[in-house]
């Protein structure tokens, strides 16, 4: 057995294909899918320059754990492959020497893990963490009917293979609730875009009247586990309540389901519960500080 640092150009195709060969379709791998690895190296918030502090456990050259943060130090998941769950104890192990956030010369660590992984809450707790919080992880079955909606007039559907960045990231920095005049980092939303799996044409946009970009989304498939993951999806505060995020992210999965999905990953938000979405498990925020 071996444990390493993760090497960024080396080492994350193998991550994600360890992630997607491992997805367990009930513990979720403590909701750290393979799409969300991918959309989180190309975000403008992760920390790129700290990726070597996590860490890798290998059996025989085979990847059987990981360690990682989620955008930065401080917010983390571990998983293993089934039969490694001893190696656990490692992971947090070195999680709480190279992960972990320190202000004012206190260290924070907190850890995701879902409601349906016993062995990970009783290590956690019995390392001095406290529950903090837990969010619903929410999915739409596609044996059941999509929620209809119909455009208001003036409105147009788009899909993202031919957008304007500057409407792009105006949407989602509004969308988002970042205030009205967004900033400048252009080429932060167009790296966004440059994820070896991201699919231009699953992507939704909701186009105003004024050619304003009123809504949008990007949407994920995995061939292998055949499933769809929502991320990110925003509307621009003064055209919500127009079902604009339903018809964009019904025509998403629509696509997704001719490719061969069999369900789509959502938020946590009321939202996605009031279009069909059900729960699927719970996300639970473990944390400690000392």
């Amino acid at each position: 057995m071996q444990c390493r640092r993760y090497r960024l150009l080396a080492d994350f195709e193998l991550v994600y294909r360890f992630l997607q060969e491992t997805h367990d379709p009930v513990t979720l791998n403590s909701h750290l899918l393979p799409q969300f690895w991918e959309y989180a190296h190309t975000h403008s918030y992760f920390n790129h320059k700290l990726t070597h502090r996590m860490g890798l456990w290998e059996d025989e050259g085979a990847l059987v754990g990981i360690v990682c943060y989620e955008m930065d130090l401080g917010d983390c998941h571990m998983h293993v492959r089934p039969g490694y769950e001893a190696l656990l104890p490692e992971l947090l192990a070195w999680a709480e020497k190279e992960l972990c956030a320190v202000k004012r010369g206190k260290h924070r660590l907190q850890f995701w893990i879902t409601d349906q992984e016993p062995g990970k809450r009783e290590l956690l707790q019995a390392n001095g963490y406290k529950l903090k919080k837990t969010d619903p992880i929410k999915i739409f079955d596609y044996k059941n009917a999509f929620t209809e909606r119909v455009l208001p007039e003036g409105f147009q559907l788009i899909d993202g293979t031919d957008v304007d960045y500057h409407k792009l990231h105006a949407c989602f920095w509004k969308g988002f609730n970042h205030g009205p005049w967004p900033d400048k980092d252009i080429d932060g939303r167009i790296h966004a875009r440059t994820a070896p799996r991201y699919d231009a044409s699953l992507a939704a946009i909701v186009v105003a009247p004024d050619g304003e970009y009123a809504c949008a989304l990007g949407m994920w498939y995995d061939e292998r586990n055949h499933y769809a993951y929502l991320e990110p999806l925003a509307t621009v505060p003064k055209y919500r309540r127009r079902g604009l995020a339903t018809i964009a992210l019904t025509e998403a999965m629509k696509k997704t389901k001719a490719l061969g999905a069999e369900y789509c990953f959502g938020g946590s938000r009321e939202f996605y519960t009031a279009i069909g979405f059900e729960i699927k498990a719970n996300i639970e925020f473990w944390e400690k500080e000392w």
